[in-house]
């Protein structure tokens, strides 16, 4: 099938991937272990996975396919970091200024021109994003909020790398970062305190089976058949739903400004993928009517 026919679904699988990437925020509160030792167990797990899902990787060793690794595990690595040196919100918000670097970069490094329409979907994203964390924002840890724009770069290179191999097998780039982040990860096993019980260990699998291991196999097929900038727009939804578990696990209520910036967000992402998906299909209309027909 051709990527255009594809598209519908790559969407709805990126929106499945958000959904499946935002059950980390709680998931992980759960565990009593290092941060960085989550992150590298989660990821070895999510390694396995990826083994047993592809069973026979194609690795070509290409600039293209390592840069996505070291920007995965970088992604990955910063962000926990952030999160300890930082707010919460803080971190979350200045790593998902990622949609701005692909906006910039996405002409020049792939060819694929940002729209009007989208820079007004990017200011709206934005705007609802800073209304839902408005409550939490701080401007104390002046390091995790350096570390988490660090991150937001890094998610950046992550998409555009991953989309520039769109003709080729993605799914071994984030296998790579995935066996990187498990590697940096390993002194934490020994030195990141008590080792999580029986269901610390379950939530780990968790984690790494569906919240990393089946989310990035979802991922790396749908950003081949999506622009770079649809490929980090569709999935901001993550952040937005992370406290919908929080609070039906532990009740946690979120406020008035984070419920109308999550309405926002998620509003106008699915306004966005009507709005192209009905363009798409007149497109594909207007293509089948001026074809020549045989004689």
């Amino acid at each position: 099938m051709s990527t255009s026919s594809q598209r519908p679904k790559a969407l709805l699988l990126l929106i499945l991937t958000a959904v499946l990437w935002s059950s980390g925020g709680l998931l992980i509160k759960l565990v009593p272990w290092h941060p960085l030792a989550i992150a590298g167990m989660r990821s070895a797990i999510a390694t396995l996975f990826s083994l047993a899902l592809v069973r026979r990787p194609k690795f070509n060793w290409s600039s293209t396919q390592l840069g996505a690794a070291v920007a995965y595990a970088a992604m990955v690595i910063l962000f926990v970091s952030a999160t300890k040196l930082t707010t919460a919100a803080n971190a979350v918000l200045l790593q998902y200024t990622a949609p701005v670097y692909v906006a910039l970069l996405s002409g020049w490094f792939l060819g694929e021109k940002t729209s009007r329409l989208d820079w007004a979907v990017l200011a709206l994203v934005m705007a609802g994003m800073v209304l839902f964390f408005l409550d939490d924002l701080s401007l104390a840890g002046w390091l995790g909020n350096l570390l988490a724009v660090i991150s937001g770069m890094a998610t950046a290179a992550l998409v555009l790398l991953l989309r520039k191999q769109k003709d080729g097998s993605t799914i071994e780039s984030v296998f790579l970062g995935n066996a990187l982040t498990a590697l940096i990860g390993l002194p934490f096993y020994f030195l990141g305190g008590p080792a999580p019980g029986a269901a610390g260990w379950l939530i780990l699998m968790l984690l790494g089976v569906f919240q990393l291991g089946l989310s990035y196999a979802l991922y790396t097929w749908s950003i081949k058949h999506v622009t770079a900038l649809e490929g980090i727009l569709v999935p901001i939804i993550e952040p937005v739903l992370n406290p919908v578990w929080v609070f039906l696990r532990l009740g946690e209520r979120p406020g008035p400004w984070a419920l109308a910036g999550g309405a926002v967000v998620i509003l106008t992402v699915i306004l966005r993928c009507v709005l192209t998906e009905g363009r798409a299909g007149t497109a594909v209309i207007g293509e089948r009517r001026s074809a020549p027909r045989p004689g």
